[in-house]
């Protein structure tokens, strides 16, 4: 059967990377062709494009980038209809796989949808477009079980994070430090976010505090599609190594991890390393998500427990003075304590290990039995 997939970042081409994978294995088949990344090429898809491309932060960013949008979106439906998929399979990236959806479902295509979009957070009139060209939708979060099906009446398949499976395959690599030169000081991890604007935002506060804490060593997780040329200009004349490719290396073997809010916040939390949550956009995107975005937290750890866990430096609160002095308090054992507690809730409330197989049967299950 041949399956077309639609992700717009790193972490959807991870994600697309593994289901494609757990697809090869229920069906020899199998043909793919993806909007995504390496991962997605490694696993054997054809990428007609690729993240990078649309990579589009912010909603100063996307208003001027609507030009852009709508040539891929005219774009992208021409190539579904020459691919003529079995089934079209959409990650997270809602305003623009909503709209190819809402067209596809008119077109005669089914309609997959694995990671929610975040519409409890904000825009959830979209539910009603999820309700209308969605006929599965796949949710990592338990959370977003009930949000869908007991608040708008609409099933939903929970099939746990995609990061257990991540996590529990990891393979601990005893020469990690000795291949990257690192001594035996205290790592601190450093992840300020995968956009360039975020990268732009946030590493040169973490720089900053960095100097204040010489008894550490700190490391930058280099984020993919970022040339290391685009860091050296903040690490200049200072001790700050980057290591891409090797987040779970890093994380298993630091003390502390300063993180940009995102899907970091969870891959920390699995391998129990205390971290401080930090953010920054331009004012302007800042302002108009205060004014719609409806969570009370920005990080996953604290959205998904229910209660502030994490310290969550956001916008003007995220300089020099307030990260040094949570990372002060961070180091000491009571709060070290009391986030190592939290994290063992987390985990059971991620559901288990196993999601990209479970989504995939439940994929190829469906458009076999249609």
């Amino acid at each position: 059967m041949k399956y077309y997939i639609i992700s717009g970042e790193a972490s959807g081409d991870l994600y697309g990377s593994l289901l494609i994978k757990a697809l090869k294995s229920f069906d020899k088949k199998a043909k793919f062709r993806a909007w995504g990344g390496d991962l997605m090429k490694k696993e054997g898809s054809v990428v007609v494009k690729h993240y990078r491309e649309l990579a589009v932060m912010g909603f100063v960013d996307v208003f001027l980038s609507i030009p852009k949008i709508i040539k891929y979106l005219k774009f992208c439906k021409k190539d579904i209809k020459d691919f003529n998929p079995d089934t079209i399979i959409y990650i997270d990236y809602p305003g623009f796989n909503l709209r190819i959806a809402k067209w596809a479902k008119k077109k005669g295509f089914k309609n997959h949808y694995y990671i929610s979009p975040k519409i409890w957070a904000w825009k959830e009139w979209r539910v009603k477009q999820i309700k209308q060209n969605i006929d599965a939708l796949y949710v990592i979060l338990e959370f977003e079980k009930k949000f869908f099906e007991k608040k708008h009446n609409f099933p939903v398949h929970f099939v746990g994070h995609p990061q257990l499976d991540l996590h529990k395959n990891f393979i601990e690599n005893p020469l990690f430090k000795k291949k990257y030169n690192l001594n035996q000081e205290k790592i601190i991890a450093l992840l300020p976010g995968s956009r360039l604007q975020e990268i732009n935002k946030i590493l040169p506060v973490f720089i900053k505090v960095a100097k204040k804490f010489n008894e550490y060593q700190f490391i930058i997780a280099g984020a993919p599609g970022i040339p290391s040329e685009k860091y050296d200009s903040f690490i200049k004349n200072s001790n700050i190594k980057i290591i891409y490719n090797q987040t779970y290396d890093l994380l298993n073997c630091s003390t502390l991890a300063l993180v940009a809010s995102g899907t970091a916040t969870l891959e920390a939390a699995l391998f129990n390393i205390p971290q401080i949550v930090c953010y920054k956009t331009k004012p302007i995107n800042y302002w108009i998500a205060r004014k719609f975005v409806k969570v009370k937290y920005v990080s996953l750890v604290n959205l998904i427990l229910n209660k502030k866990s994490l310290v969550e430096l956001i916008q003007k609160e995220l300089n020099f003075e307030n990260l040094t002095l949570s990372l002060n308090r961070l180091l000491k054992v009571r709060e070290l304590e009391n986030m190592k507690n939290d994290y063992i809730k987390l985990k059971l409330m991620l559901g288990k290990p196993g999601a990209s197989n479970k989504t995939a049967r439940l994929i190829f299950n469906s458009i076999k039995s249609n």
